[in-house]
């Protein structure tokens, strides 16, 4: 497995979090470009001082915000995973896309997080891009992990289709194009599931 670089972190002192609670709210609803450090220290009420001395740069200010929100991703989805914990594969595949969908009606109105700093950064030698890479192929290796239990010669087949399929839904939340793309995905996965253990031999998903 290729090695991802983990990013650099700081200390969350009280004014620090102020600071990071006001940038994910603006970077979210604005896109990171448009808002700049100015707005950020007015919005959390702090001095541009001080938050230089906390984060040293946008840069940083922009990793924590996306580490913020994968790690809080990461914990509801383990939520979801351990209700389906005694089941098979199938059931934690699927409670994957029911957890997206749960995060995606909260957290997530104008869609991934990630996509869109990539979409708006996207440079590799960008503080920021070990977050986001990192992010998906952890999405991509927890996908083959589970197509590997149903389909060991065919799980990195399976696993990327299920990817494409998950992130799809994503793109497609987040533009609003047609309602609930996570239900319509999870006629997908369903399909493909049920027809993968049928030829496996395995009980299908139902």
């Amino acid at each position: 497995m290729e090695s991802v670089q983990q990013p650099h972190r700081v200390r969350m002192t009280p004014g620090a979090r102020r600071v990071l609670a006001a940038a994910e709210r603006l970077f979210y609803e604005r896109g990171i470009h448009a808002v700049g450090v100015d707005l950020i220290a007015a919005e959390a009420g702090v001095t541009k001082k001080t938050l230089y001395d906390r984060f040293g740069s946008k840069e940083q200010i922009v990793v924590e915000y996306l580490a913020g929100r994968d790690e809080r991703w990461r914990e509801l989805l383990a939520g979801h995973l351990e209700a389906v914990a005694g089941q098979g594969p199938d059931a934690r595949i699927v409670a994957v896309f029911e957890a997206s969908r749960v995060w995606a009606l909260e957290y997530g109105r104008k869609g991934c997080s990630m996509i869109n700093a990539n979409a708006e950064i996207g440079d590799p030698s960008h503080p920021v891009h070990p977050v986001i890479t990192g992010q998906k192929r952890w999405m991509l290796d927890l996908f083959t992990g589970l197509a590997r239990e149903i389909e060991p010669a065919g799980a990195d087949g399976l696993a990327r289709t299920l990817m494409l399929l998950h992130e799809g839904a994503l793109v497609a939340h987040g533009v609003g194009v047609f309602p609930d793309p996570f239900g319509q995905a999870l006629e997908q996965v369903r399909h493909l599931l049920g027809n993968g253990a049928a030829a496996t031999g395995g009980a299908s998903l139902r």
